[in-house]
């Protein structure tokens, strides 16, 4: 579920030698399945578990993730590098904004899930989105824009040597294309 490397594990341990005594870690995700989530790591210590939290153990020491974020930490990873410019720990979960959907679930939940957790990352540095509205009978993904990807003067490029090129190669012979249904007025929210 959880994948913490040996460094990471290394750097916990270090870390909770200095609690008190029980003191675990607790992973879990803010917002869950929204656009909006964000993950994190803590402290938590015997009084802080829940009965319905999972324990996950790892070489001294347990990660305690909250029933609701279970599902949207699968495949996570935590990570802990050493720089020139200092350390830091990484936590990647690419399951967050939005829980990993079956392989065999509809084709719109399947390319939504791609939209949530591939492309919406890149476009949330411009301070944009995309959302499927429909995918036709013939395959055309029908996709709308928003915030900083509106009116923007990339979106062409975006759509088509971005996201139509990743869609045809994730779902080969399901989807034929796709087509912007966005009305895109240029305004200070556009990122160029």
């Amino acid at each position: 579920m959880i994948t913490i490397s040996e460094t990471a594990q290394e750097h916990f341990c270090k870390l909770l030698s200095q609690q008190p005594e029980g003191t675990n870690i607790r992973v879990f995700v803010v917002n869950p399945g929204t656009p909006s989530a964000e993950c994190g790591v803590s402290y938590c210590p015997p009084d802080a578990v829940e009965h319905d939290d999972l324990h996950l153990p790892y070489k001294g020491f347990e990660a305690v993730v909250d029933k609701q974020s279970v599902a949207f930490l699968e495949d996570a990873e935590i990570d802990f590098v050493s720089g020139q410019m200092g350390s830091q720990l990484t936590l990647k979960a690419p399951n967050a904004k939005m829980a990993q959907v079956p392989e065999d679930a509809p084709l719109a939940d399947r390319v939504e899930y791609v939209l949530q957790s591939q492309i919406n990352p890149g476009l949330a540095s411009h301070g944009g989105q995309v959302v499927l509205t429909e995918i036709t009978p013939d395959g055309l993904a029908i996709l709308q824009f928003g915030g900083g990807c509106n009116g923007c003067s990339m979106i062409d490029v975006t759509l088509k040597d971005g996201i139509e090129k990743q869609l045809l190669q994730q779902f080969a012979g399901e989807i034929t294309g796709v087509r912007d249904a966005t009305d895109h007025e240029r305004g200070a929210h556009s990122y160029y």
